[in-house]
Order: structure tokens, then C-alpha cells, then sequence
């Protein structure tokens, strides 16, 4: 065995007050993830939760926010070259990385400027 920790459950990101609808433009509707339901205790709080096959990222809300600019998820993903072109058509702007050869990934913020690396999965070219 090494060590204890199996798999990421969630990956915990911050927005601002009253940005869910921008949240749901990105994450629901651009990158396709399925919006779960909050715990009815935490819905209160506001945010969203959102969930891609194993892939969850939750949305807190934080008064004081301030974007993860170099923190950041770094998530598999199929269709790499689509859902790339997809951003860049909604207006976000998707750097490419060349710093990984063999791997192909790149770098996206999402509309509260959260740092988001999209890579892609190797499993699914074969």
C-alpha cells in the first residue's frame, strides 16, 4: 500500500455572491457537466455543484473572493480538441501548453477566473 489517499472526491473552487448563472453558462453549458443538487443545509449558502462521470467540482461562495489564478484542477477530458474549440468560440481564452511533450493539454479560466487545466485523456484515442 502507499499511503492512504485512493482519489480526489471533489475539487472545491470559489465565486463570487450571486455568480450561479454564470457558473451554469460555463460549467453546465459549455463544458457539459450535470448540476447536483446541494445538501438541502448547504443550499442556503448558495453555489454549485457539478459532477462529469468521476469529476466533481463544487462552487463555494466567498465574500471576499479572489480567483485561484495559479492553483488550479487539472481534468481529463475526451473530445480535447472540441470542447477547445467550444471554449474559444463562447469567448474564453484556451492557451495551449507545449511545456509537456506527449501531453497535450491546455489552460482555461472560468468566467470568475479560476485557472482550470483541461487534458487530454489518453484512453480515449485508443
Amino acid at each position: 500500500m502507499s499511503g492512504y489517499l485512493t482519489a480526489i472526491d471533489h475539487v472545491q473552487l470559489a465565486m463570487p455572491v450571486g455568480g450561479e448563472e454564470k457558473a451554469r453558462a460555463f460549467y453546465r453549458d459549455i463544458l457539459a457537466m450535470v448540476e447536483m443538487p446541494k445538501p438541502e443545509e448547504l443550499a442556503t449558502r448558495g453555489g454549485c455543484w457539478f459532477r462529469s462521470g468521476s469529476v466533481q467540482i463544487h462552487l463555494g461562495v466567498e465574500n471576499d473572493f479572489k480567483p485561484a489564478l495559479k492553483a488550479h484542477p487539472a481534468v481529463r477530458c475526451r473530445e480535447f480538441h472540441v470542447l477547445a474549440a467550444k471554449l474559444r468560440r463562447s469567448g474564453h481564452e484556451v492557451v495551449d501548453d507545449v511545456l509537456s511533450p506527449g501531453v497535450t493539454r491546455c489552460f482555461v479560466h472560468d468566467p470568475f477566473g479560476n485557472r482550470i487545466e483541461l487534458v487530454q485523456d489518453a484512453s480515449a484515442l485508443a
